[in-house]
């Protein structure tokens, strides 16, 4: 899969460059591409913003720097995302569908926002995730591209996607490692016991349990 994210703030995207990303795009199942929208701007001093029309608070981004960087990396199977709390909200069940595209381009928005006009040149899907505003579309692009890509085949085991929260409409059960006892806190007697019936049984009944507790709208 290739990505292209388009940034005012490429510097902001180092955490894509580490642990289980970086190792995917070692592996080449992952091409993740910074643009730097500042480069399109054909103002002399690289400005990509302005007053809005009408007046209003804070600045917005302006359409030419914006279509001419989504242009140098559209191609015709490309699928264009903007983080925005316009969009559906984001889920697990999103991040599958996005995670077999051939091509994502990320658009990251800035300042009060971006010219209207750019979602009537481009058919841009927009996402959110969650009901609150951020200064940027850089975070949000990095939650999506980093729960897309766990989806991507061979970026981690299909073990793991399966027994995870929300693959199966509950959440996942809780887990233990050593030490078998800390602080007067033990390990339940099931896990260590090597019934591998029993443990599948105790871990369902705990998925339930945490759903119920925690997100019992997921039940509904």
């Amino acid at each position: 899969m290739k990505i292209d994210i388009l940034t005012l703030f490429p510097e902001s995207f180092s955490p894509l460059k580490t642990s289980i990303l970086a190792r995917a795009e070692e592996s080449g199942k992952l091409e993740i591409n910074l643009v730097n929208i500042r480069d399109f701007s054909k103002d002399k001093h690289k400005k990509c913003d302005d007053y809005p029309f009408g007046g209003g608070a804070g600045m917005l981004m302006t359409v030419q720097p914006l279509f001419d960087a989504i242009n140098s990396v559209y191609k015709e199977n490309a699928k264009i995302i903007f983080p925005s709390p316009v969009g559906q909200t984001f889920s697990a069940k999103k991040a599958e569908q996005l995670s077999i595209a051939e091509h994502l381009i990320f658009v990251c928005g800035h300042y009060e926002g971006v010219d209207e006009r750019i979602f009537e040149l481009f058919d841009i899907e927009q996402i959110s995730i969650g009901d609150y505003v951020l200064t940027g579309g850089e975070l949000p692009s990095m939650v999506i591209i980093d729960s897309l890509a766990r989806f991507v085949d061979g970026v981690i085991s299909k073990e793991s996607l399966e027994s995870e929260s929300f693959s199966n409409g509950l959440l996942e059960y809780p887990q233990y490692t050593r030490p078998q006892e800390f602080m007067g806190l033990s390990v339940p007697d099931v896990l260590v016991s090597g019934n591998h019936q029993e443990i599948d049984k105790w871990r369902k009944e705990e998925s339930l349990k945490r759903t119920k507790k925690y997100r019992s709208d997921l039940l509904s």
